[in-house]
C-alpha cells in the first residue's frame, strides 16, 4: 500500500536514455594510475559533472577505492560532492568570494591563484587549507612571481593551512613538448622558494593525465588525472611509449537510447530537416529521442553510425538526416525494427565505430567536448 501511495504521489519514470557507468573499468583505470606514480596520491577530476559520466554517481564509486580527495570545479559541484563522497573535496575554480563561506572547511581545501582570495580565506584562519598555484606559462590563470606574492602577503599566508603547491601543463597531450620540461623546471624553482620562506606544503601537484604518465619527479606527491581517469587517453595520436602505455585504460561510459517510432519510407523520400537526405532506396527509418540538446552534436548528421542489436542481429545504422534539437532519424535499410528496441550511441568499446574517441575523430573535436555536453538530466546508472 506504501509503494502504491510513493507510485501516485511520484511515478516511476521510465528514462528512454540512459548512460551506463561502468564501475569495474573505472576502478581499473585508478588503479592503473596509482601503479604509474606509486609514490602519489591520485585526485581525479570530477568537474563539469565528471566529464559527463556524472558526479554523483563517480563519488559512489569512489567511496569504494583509496581516493582520498577528489578535484571539482565550484560551489554547486562542492555540494553534491560534500552529499556522496566521502573523502576530501579540492575547489579547483575560483569563486565569488561570498562563496567560500558557504563551503565545509573541515572537508575542503581551495586552490588560490590571486592575493584577494587569499585574504579572504585568512579570517578563516588555519581552518582553510590552501594549494597555492603557480603560473608556469599556460598564462591562464595563477600566481606569476611566487617570491614577489610571499613578500606581499606574508602576513596571510601566516594565518591559512598551506595544504599544496600546484600548476598545470599547457602542453601535456604533447609527450615530444619540451614545453613541459620548462614548466616542471619553474615549478620546482617555485617550490624552492617556498622552502626557503619554511613553507612546506603536504600536496606536491603539477600533473594533470598526460602528466600521470610523463612526469618522473618522485617529489610530486599528488596527480589530477580527468580524462584518463575515465579510460581515453589523453595524447595526441602518434608512435611514442607513453601513448602505448594508455592501452590498458578501459572507457566507462555506455550511451543507449530506445525507438519511439519507425516510418517505411520510398525511394525519392527526403528525411528530416532541410532535406538533407534524399533516399536512393525504400529503408526503414526509426527516431530515437536524443538530439544536440541531449549532446549529439549536428556534425554527425549522415556521418555517424550507431549499433543496434536483436536476437538475431548486430547491425550498424546511419543517421539519416540532419540532428534535432530532441531526436534523430536512423537508416535501418530493409531490417525490421520495432518501437521499444535500443541503439547503441556511445560504445564502451575501444575498436567499436561508435567508441567516443572514434565519434570525436570522425568530427574533429576532442573526446571531452562530447563527454561534458551530455546533458546532467539523462539517466546515468552504475554497472
Amino acid at each position: 500500500m506504501i509503494n502504491l501511495i510513493r507510485q501516485i504521489r511520484k511515478p516511476k519514470y521510465q528514462s528512454l536514455n540512459i548512460i551506463e557507468i561502468i564501475k569495474d573499468n573505472l576502478i581499473n583505470n585508478l588503479n592503473y594510475l596509482y601503479s604509474l606514480q606509486p609514490q602519489a596520491e591520485i585526485f581525479p577530476v570530477l568537474k563539469s559533472n565528471a566529464y559527463g559520466h556524472g558526479l554523483k554517481e563517480v563519488c559512489k564509486i569512489l567511496n569504494e577505492t583509496q581516493v582520498k580527495m577528489i578535484a571539482i570545479d565550484s560551489f554547486p559541484e562542492a555540494q553534491i560532492a560534500y552529499k556522496n563522497f566521502k573523502g576530501r573535496v579540492l575547489i579547483l575554480g575560483e569563486m565569488p568570494l561570498r562563496a567560500y563561506r558557504y563551503c565545509k572547511l573541515k572537508r575542503t581545501d581551495f586552490i588560490v591563484y590571486n592575493s584577494e582570495t587569499l585574504k579572504y580565506l585568512s579570517k578563516y584562519k588555519k581552518r582553510a587549507n590552501i594549494h597555492l598555484f603557480l603560473n608556469t606559462g599556460m598564462n591562464r590563470e595563477g600566481i606569476d612571481n611566487i617570491e614577489d606574492f610571499i613578500d606581499k602577503n606574508k602576513n596571510y599566508i601566516d594565518k591559512v593551512n598551506i595544504a599544496g603547491f600546484c600548476s598545470h601543463l599547457a602542453e601535456a597531450d604533447d609527450p615530444e613538448s619540451n614545453f613541459n620540461e620548462k614548466q616542471e623546471a619553474l615549478f620546482f624553482k617555485g617550490l624552492e622558494v617556498l622552502h626557503n620562506n619554511k613553507i612546506y606544503p603536504q600536496w606536491i601537484h603539477l600533473g594533470n593525465s598526460g602528466g600521470v604518465f610523463l612526469l618522473k619527479n618522485k617529489i610530486l606527491n599528488a596527480f589530477r588525472p580527468g580524462i584518463s581517469f575515465y579510460g581515453y587517453n589523453p595524447f595526441k595520436s602518434g608512435a611514442n611509449e607513453d601513448i602505448n602505455l594508455t592501452e590498458s585504460l578501459k572507457p566507462a561510459l555506455k550511451l543507449k537510447s530506445t525507438v519511439v517510432a519507425t516510418h517505411k519510407a520510398s525511394a525519392g523520400d527526403k528525411v528530416s530537416y532541410g532535406n538533407s537526405l534524399r533516399l536512393e532506396e525504400s529503408t526503414n527509418i526509426a527516431v530515437i529521442p536524443f538530439g544536440y540538446f541531449e549532446g549529439l552534436d549536428r556534425r554527425f548528421s549522415n556521418r555517424a553510425k550507431f549499433l543496434y542489436r536483436n536476437k538475431e542481429n548486430i547491425i550498424w545504422v546511419k543517421i539519416a538526416g540532419k540532428v534535432c534539437m530532441n531526436l534523430s532519424c536512423l537508416d535501418f535499410k530493409n531490417r525490421e525494427v520495432k518501437v521499444g528496441d535500443q541503439v547503441e550511441i556511445i560504445s564502451e568499446i575501444k575498436n567499436m565505430e561508435n567508441s567516443l574517441e572514434n565519434l570525436s575523430e570522425k568530427i574533429g573535436v576532442l573526446s571531452y567536448e562530447i563527454l561534458v555536453n551530455l546533458k546532467s538530466n539523462i539517466k546515468r546508472v552504475i554497472k
